[in-house]
C-alpha cells in the first residue's frame, strides 16, 4: 500500500535476504539492507514490526530520525524516546 502511494521502501531482516515470495504481490522484490548508521539516517522512518531479539534496538534508536514501533520493541530504550512512536 505504501509503494502504490510513492513511498520508496525497503528493510532489513537478519533472518531472511530476500522476502518469501507473495501471491498477492508476485511483482514484489527487495532484498534485506545492512543495518548501519548510513541506512537507518537516511530513512524518513523506520518501523518495527517484529521484535527480533537479534537487533539492538539502542542502535537503531540512536540513528533513526523516527521509529513507528508495533511491536514494544523499544521499550528498554532510554535515550532518543521522542522518536519513538507506538502503534
Amino acid at each position: 500500500m505504501l509503494m502504490a502511494r510513492g513511498a520508496e521502501v525497503s528493510y532489513n531482516d537478519p533472518h531472511g535476504a530476500e522476502p518469501a515470495r507473495m501471491r498477492h504481490h508476485p511483482e514484489l522484490k527487495m532484498a534485506s539492507q545492512p543495518l548501519e548508521p548510513a541506512y537507518l539516517s537516511a530513512q524518513d522512518c523506520v518501523l518495527i514490526a517484529t521484535d527480533h531479539s537479534a537487533y539492538d534496538y539502542d542502535f537503531v534508536v540512536r540513528h533513526s530520525r523516527l521509529i513507528i514501533d508495533t511491536r514494544n520493541a523499544t521499550r528498554a530504550v532510554r535515550e532518543g524516546r521522542e522518536k519513538i512512536r507506538k502503534a
